[in-house]
């Protein structure tokens, strides 16, 4: 089961994404309601091509806080070592976790924007788990019971910034800094446990920025109960795994796509 936001003349609705076997493309079956929420939904009758004039995808959630894990495969962080942005040479023993804003969050095709007072702007893709349920102190083993589903996530990050401050409160945090999409695939639906991950940049592949959650050091439930621990997650919070290798720099024009095998492709353009 795969659940879209989408607005429709401006007006945004939330439908179950189908695709047909005639033609074999995708469309979107329109809801009456919040499929996260604790009332039942059902299909309204209207069903709207992706590409429809006047539709547009949506972030899939519009989260109350998104935490991320930072070196959380070993790939990344001695590519950060090796590039001078970290000056510990391996992952941390212990989850490196912080936050971003509501405000970072945009969708599918939104314009990643560059913020005046930074010159290293860096891509970052990663898969994002979507929470279903409210979750506080949840045992590790119970934790996957809390997800909805899962979607692609660009974790863009201000590099200089970065180093600069020791919160990442404005490297991580920015406005559109956090872009999710296309779409909510459902936790059943997904091999989470080996979701592939690839990047492309204007079209050419990034073979040094993809990898699988396999090779997590801190494993999707892990992290669920970590953070619960410490701050209560509510249905459509969202949290990012991590990346796993290289990220790069970004520059005006260019055109990302975080591709998850399972899920499917999360385009933007600075």
């Amino acid at each position: 089961m795969r659940i879209a936001r989408f607005s429709l003349s401006g007006t945004p609705r939330y439908a179950f994404v189908q695709t047909d076997p005639t033609d074999h493309k995708d469309y979107l079956i329109e809801l009456n309601g919040y499929p996260l929420g604790a009332g039942a939904v059902e299909p309204t009758g209207e069903r709207y091509a992706i590409d429809a004039e006047g539709v547009r995808l949506l972030a899939p959630v519009l989260p109350s806080k998104v935490y991320g894990l930072a070196k959380n495969y070993e790939a990344h962080a001695q590519f950060m070592h090796e590039a001078g942005h970290s000056e510990i040479a391996h992952a941390p023993e212990n989850m490196v976790i912080f936050t971003k804003p509501s405000t970072s969050v945009i969708g599918p095709d939104d314009p990643i924007v560059i913020s005046p007072y930074s010159h290293d702007m860096n891509f970052e893709p990663e898969v994002a788990v979507v929470i279903g349920r409210i979750a506080r102190n949840v045992p590790v083993e119970k934790a996957m019971d809390y997800v909805l589903g899962f979607t692609c996530v660009n974790d863009v990050t201000l590099r200089d910034l970065q180093g600069m401050d020791p919160t990442w409160t404005r490297a991580k945090g920015f406005d559109t800094s956090c872009p999710l999409g296309p779409w909510i695939v459902a936790r059943d639906d997904l091999d989470w446990r080996d979701a592939k991950i690839s990047f492309t940049l204007n079209g050419e592949d990034v073979p040094m920025a993809s990898g699988t959650t396999a090779n997590l050091i801190h494993g999707i439930p892990e992290q669920i109960a970590a953070i619960s621990s410490f701050s209560t997650l509510l249905p459509g919070d969202v949290i990012m795994t991590g990346t796993p290798n290289a990220s790069g720099h970004l520059d005006p024009g260019d055109e990302t796509i975080v591709h998850v095998e399972g899920i499917g492709s999360l385009r933007n353009v600075v």
